[in-house]
C-alpha cells in the first residue's frame, strides 16, 4: 500500500481559492488511480475527483466541475486539487485516496489507501 499525507487546507473566504496537495510514499505511486473525497459534518464521505495513473484522464463530481482541477506529478509522488470559486458548501475535510482497481472508481470502497484528511473551511 501507499502512504498518503494531505496538506494545504485552511480558512478561505467565499469566492477564494485553495490548492490541496497529497504526498505519497513508495515507488508505486504512478500505478495508482488517485482520488479526492470530502466529508462534511454529519454527512457521508463523497467523491470529488479522480485522475488516472498516468494523469491522462480525469473525472469530477458535478459539484466540482468547472471549479476544481485534479492533477498529479508522478515524478514527485504528489497529487493536487486546485479549488476555485469556493463556497460554504465546500466546507469539509478533504481526503486523498489511492486505488488499484480499474474503471470508474467513484466510491470509497474502490480505494485501498487513505490520507488523514485536511480541513477546508469557507467563510461566507
Amino acid at each position: 500500500q501507499v502512504q498518503l499525507v494531505e496538506s494545504g487546507g485552511g480558512l478561505v473566504q467565499a469566492g477564494g481559492s485553495l490548492r490541496l496537495s497529497c504526498a505519497a510514499s513508495g515507488r508505486t505511486f504512478s500505478r495508482y488511480i488517485m482520488g479526492w473525497f470530502r466529508q462534511a459534518p454529519g454527512k457521508e464521505r463523497e467523491f470529488v475527483a479522480r485522475i488516472s495513473a498516468a494523469g491522462l484522464s480525469t473525472d469530477y463530481a458535478d459539484s466540482a466541475k468547472g471549479r476544481f482541477t485534479i492533477s498529479r506529478d508522478n515524478a514527485k509522488n504528489t497529487l493536487y486539487l486546485q479549488m476555485n470559486s469556493l463556497n460554504s458548501a465546500d466546507t469539509a475535510v478533504y481526503y486523498c485516496a489511492a486505488s488499484r482497481r480499474l474503471g470508474e472508481v467513484r466510491t470509497t470502497s474502490d480505494y485501498d489507501s487513505w490520507g488523514q484528511g485536511t480541513q477546508v473551511t469557507v467563510s461566507s
